[in-house]
């Protein structure tokens, strides 16, 4: 889950698309010797123009001869958008979005195929190069897998009197919140909204249950709803993990209140700038 897909926007097909089929080492040739100015779309408002990533996107643009404008939006944000733009004709060159979105756009016809492109994806992996596909069909690449980790704050556990070493099953993280929430601090933030973020943020609480996605009503997956929902219910947890993305749950844990945060591992650089 998680994976980061690579995926071309109708913008790029009358770009790279070579009506003498040679294929992708061609139609990039081209593009090159063409230059020209490529639109860039990705989930990560997190990085400005200092970061490695968005240094990494302006290297491929000059190796590529052409120039590179890339906007971040938030998770969510960023696939409405995307369904609007190509509404209005107007859609990005690329977009990088997690893999739950690509059958969403490409249903409603935002994306180009590989074949389209002209892209050679032979050399991908085939179950890697499934998380961009749909129908048979291949509308993106993989660029990368990420998982989630449950970060926390030493300064708020410190004074809590919480050793962040005995928290090691659902019971000692309990006992942990009781003890953050005793001290005047915030518990724990993630994201439970009603998109691919907070089902992704859920799995690991559902997995960790026992449970089976096969059987969403066992008693080990209501088990995993409940600590949540008890959780809420205690004042552990905020209420707006309810609206929280992944973005805005992590903006949360920045401010240094809460003691716990679960995000995921591309947030590391951050938490490194935060201490």
């Amino acid at each position: 889950m998680g994976a980061a897909v690579l995926v071309a926007a109708t913008g790029l097909a009358a770009c790279s698309s070579q009506p003498d089929g040679t294929g992708a080492s061609s139609a990039g040739a081209s593009q090159a010797a063409g230059g020209g100015t490529y639109t860039i779309w990705d989930p990560y408002p997190q990085y400005d123009k200092s970061s490695d990533w968005v240094k990494l996107l302006d290297t491929c643009g000059t190796q590529a001869g052409v120039t590179v404008e890339r906007t971040g939006y938030d998770t969510t944000d960023l696939t409405n958008k995307a369904l609007l733009a190509a509404q209005q004709g107007n859609s990005p060159d690329v977009l990088i979005v997690d893999n739950p979105v690509v059958s969403t756009l490409a249903e409603a016809g935002v994306l180009t195929t590989t074949e389209e492109n002209k892209l050679d994806v032979a050399s991908i992996a085939p179950n890697l190069l499934a998380a961009g596909q749909l129908g048979g069909k291949t509308y993106g690449i993989p660029i990368g897998a990420n998982t989630l980790a449950l970060y926390y704050n030493k300064e708020v556990l410190k004074k809590a009197g919480v050793d962040a070493d005995a928290v090691k099953d659902w019971a000692s993280l309990t006992a942990a919140l009781e003890k953050v929430k005793a001290a005047g601090k915030k518990g724990i933030t993630f994201s439970a909204i009603g998109t691919e973020e907070g089902s992704f943020q859920f799995l690991p609480w559902f997995w960790g249950s026992g449970a089976n996605l096969t059987k969403l009503d066992s008693p080990e997956g209501v088990s995993a709803v409940a600590l949540w929902a008890d959780w809420l219910k205690k004042g552990y947890a905020p209420n707006s993990v309810i609206n929280n993305t992944q973005t805005t749950s992590w903006q949360e844990f920045a401010t240094g209140d809460f003691a716990f945060g679960e995000n995921g591992t591309w947030q590391l650089a951050n938490a490194k700038k935060t201490g």
